[in-house]
């Protein structure tokens, strides 16, 4: 089964919504325009410089595919493409207030130093005035470097339980302690781990996937299930991870979990055998709802 293929059934299983159905929030989708002059990429601000796309993936397209899934809200995780420039995100999110969350980029690799004192004031203007909910914090582009809990980042994180942000962490399976230690730190904060932590699936647990079961003990981390970077096959859906999912389901508890991505819908509604229909209420939707207030 192709992913075009789990679109296509998502959208055949979704429509026509049945009335009174729970709530569906995708927890994790990037959004950008190529040919807007009010929202210019420029591969000095990105990230990631070397995977510029020619093609858009736009607020209405997103919308579009809500509409086929019946997602009822989609959380937007600002694009590399953009770097520290979140005015594209900050406009999804002020153009659609019930349909789109946001959160941002702005410290670490190619952005703002991890040190720069300025950092707590650009995270406050970035939720009080321009609407968004935190940030993606991504150390996995720095692998050999420490700075994700570094002392100098505290002031950052202080500001970050102050205004009840959420923070979503992109980092390497060897990381995780550093983010175990910030979230013990800083319990204000709401700690949502990406990909499952990019664990390697073929190695043993204790080179990152036994640290990202034991920070379950921390109550304000989440895991966002996706799948897909994990797998060694990339055959959808990815059943060489449910193995691991399980893992952190039994640990975590579905309260824990949020589903992203438009194509693991199916997938995650249908084909996991461990949930039952209450624990989809939750990860397909109910959990986002609470950790990132929305009202829909």
């Amino acid at each position: 089964m192709t992913r075009r293929d789990l679109l296509q059934a998502g959208a055949a299983a979704a429509l026509p919504a049945a009335p009174g159905r729970p709530p569906v929030v995708n927890a994790a989708e990037h959004a950008w325009v190529v040919n807007d002059p009010r929202f210019p990429i420029r591969q000095e601000l990105a990230t990631c410089p070397k995977e510029l796309v020619p093609y858009d993936y736009s607020a209405e397209y997103l919308l579009h595919e809500m509409e086929l899934q019946q997602n009822d809200h989609v959380v937007i995780s600002h694009v590399c493409y953009y770097g520290r420039d979140n005015s594209y995100t900050i406009h999804c999110v002020k153009t659609y207030p019930r349909k789109f969350s946001g959160y941002g980029l702005l410290v670490g690799y190619r952005l703002f130093r991890p040190d720069d004192k300025e950092n707590p004031s650009r995270l406050e203007r970035l939720m009080k005035e321009d609407g968004l909910i935190g940030l993606r914090i991504s150390p996995i582009y720095d692998r050999n470097v420490v700075w994700f809990n570094d002392p100098v980042c505290y002031p950052l994180w202080k500001k970050a339980e102050e205004l009840g942000a959420v923070f979503h962490i992109f980092l390497a399976p060897h990381q995780v302690n550093q983010v175990a230690d910030m979230a013990r730190r800083f319990p204000g904060v709401t700690v949502v781990v990406d990909h499952m932590a990019m664990i390697d699936i073929t190695k043993p647990d204790s080179e990152g996937f036994g640290p990202l079961l034991d920070m379950a003990r921390l109550p304000n981390v989440y895991i966002r299930t996706t799948m897909i970077n994990l797998s060694k096959t990339k055959e959808l859906p990815y059943r060489d991870v449910w193995p691991f999912l399980r893992r952190l389901y039994d640990r975590y508890g579905p309260r824990r979990l949020v589903y992203a991505n438009f194509f693991e819908y199916v997938v995650m509604k249908d084909l996991i055998p461990f949930f039952t229909a209450e624990d989809k209420e939750w990860i397909l939707g109910k959990t986002a709802l609470k950790i990132y207030r929305i009202r829909l």
